[in-house]
């Protein structure tokens, strides 16, 4: 073949070759995508969503089918640690008739189940509510001593589960409880109670479930607007140890202790003072006329509290009410005593001017014997008598008076006599008591100071 005939078809090959590439790309550059192209009728063929895609089901990234919960995570191996952390909401209320407490709190549980562990690019956790809880393990922690509980579930239960890629779990939840307080009531109502709400797992000992405070101290916290009507809320704190059962064994049991201090200003209002104001008003009789009976009737007022407990022992405030009872009834002995004493010596009184009046009318005339003066007394006359008269003539008196002289001088002579009788026997403290105005005397110092010195010893006590 002729060299340039070669040179031409070499020519001719290499131009086929650049037309087909051109016309390659011509068609790749105005070819639609595949599955783009509308079909004949709109209406024959579904248009496809390409933004959707399948998602995988919780149950299937968990793998909770795979597993059976029923049974604790390391089955036959060592013991869950299971932390607790625990925020009080509120403390509702304290009632010392049924001696129990009612309190909100958020109680939290953390543990570790890798049968929940899920791959994760981003190791984020994931939260779910109270649904998942009934197909995997939580700790079966119940409170002991218990009365009442709930878990509040308005507007849905009020359950929190969050879990991480890792196998950890987070379980919260929002409980009301009211449990039972033992409570001294000794020095009531100058009181201090400490109450204890207990956590305990029921069905696992501590060979199988360890449950500690996560934190310490640091895991029991409260809200500082928490405050009572009659209480002063002065310490929470944490505690734990191990607690035995005969038929199962030993299991860890959490505490949360708190101490209240009670308010006395309302006891004060209530009890207190009614009662001091009660016996003041006792001693108003000790200054009142011992004839103005109505007067001296001393006021009382019961003092009963409904919301006291009812106990088998003598409470502070028992003293007090008592001891002041006594101070009233005292008193009010006091006034027996000096109304029946005025009675006695009024009726004595009374049986002697009858007996003057009537040694009156038969004492004879002492008009001849002048500088002389007799007394008579039961009918009998003495030298010593008529001695002691002397001086008294009846030129000094007037004629009409000389019956009024003679009987207020026998009445006179007659008490002269009298009490020297009581000289004689050396009963002095009788005549004291005799004296009704002497013991009122008396009352008015004693009641007063021995109820002031019971005052500062009961407070000196209790305070």
């Amino acid at each position: 073949m002729p060299r340039y005939t070669r040179v031409l078809l070499l020519v001719l090959c290499v131009s086929l070759i650049g037309e087909c590439r051109k016309h390659r790309s011509r068609k790749k550059r105005w070819s639609a995508p595949a599955g783009t192209h509308k079909p004949a009728n709109p209406l024959s063929k579904k248009v496809v969503d390409g933004t959707k895609s399948r998602k995988v089901k919780t149950s299937h990234l968990l793998r909770i089918d795979e597993h059976d919960f029923t049974m604790r995570p390391a089955f036959a191996g060592p013991a869950v640690p299971v932390g607790v952390d625990v925020q009080v909401e509120s403390l509702d209320s304290i009632s010392e008739v049924d001696m129990d407490f009612t309190m909100t709190l958020y109680l939290r549980h953390y543990w570790k189940d890798e049968r929940l562990a899920f791959p994760s690019a981003t190791n984020k956790s994931m939260t779910f509510d109270g649904r998942l809880v009934k197909k995997i393990w939580v700790p079966d922690v119940f409170f002991v001593h218990s009365k009442r509980s709930f878990i509040h579930d308005t507007t849905t239960d009020n359950i929190m589960l969050r879990v991480f890629p890792d196998g950890h779990v987070l379980y919260s939840l929002r409980v009301t409880v009211t449990a039972a307080c033992n409570m001294d009531f000794s020095r009531f109502p100058l009181d201090s109670q400490t109450c204890t709400l207990e956590l305990e797992s029921y069905a696992y000992t501590d060979e199988d479930l360890m449950l500690y405070w996560k934190s310490g101290d640091e895991s029991l916290s409260t809200d500082d607007r928490i405050s009572l009507s009659q209480f002063l809320i002065q310490k929470f704190h944490t505690t734990s140890r191990l607690a035995f059962y005969s038929s199962t064994g030993w299991y860890n049991r959490l505490y949360i202790n708190f101490t209240l201090r009670r308010h006395i200003f309302f006891f004060l209002l209530q009890t207190y003072f009614p009662a001091t104001l009660m016996v003041m008003l006792s001693w108003v009789s000790f200054w009142i006329d011992r004839r103005a009976v109505p007067a001296r009737v001393s006021l009382g007022k019961r003092i009963l509290n409904a919301s006291m407990p009812r106990v088998s022992y003598i409470k502070a405030v028992d003293i007090y009410l008592w001891v002041s009872f006594v101070f009233v009834f005292l008193s009010v002995l006091e006034y027996a005593a000096v109304n029946y004493l005025t009675t006695l010596r009024d009726g004595k009184d009374r049986k002697l001017r009858e007996k003057v009046k009537e040694q009156s009318q038969t004492l004879p005339c002492t008009c001849g014997m002048p500088h002389t003066k007799t007394m008579m007394l039961d009918g009998t006359y003495s030298e010593e008598d008529a001695n002691s008269l002397a001086g008294y003539t009846r030129a000094s008196m007037v004629a009409e008076d000389i019956s009024d002289k003679q009987e207020q001088m026998v009445v006179h002579l007659s008490l002269d006599n009298e009490s020297t009788g009581t000289k004689k026997k050396g009963i002095r403290g009788f005549r004291i008591i005799q004296n009704t105005h002497t013991i009122d005397t008396y009352s008015r110092m004693i009641f007063p100071g021995s109820y002031i010195l019971f005052n500062l010893i009961y407070w000196c006590v209790y305070c």
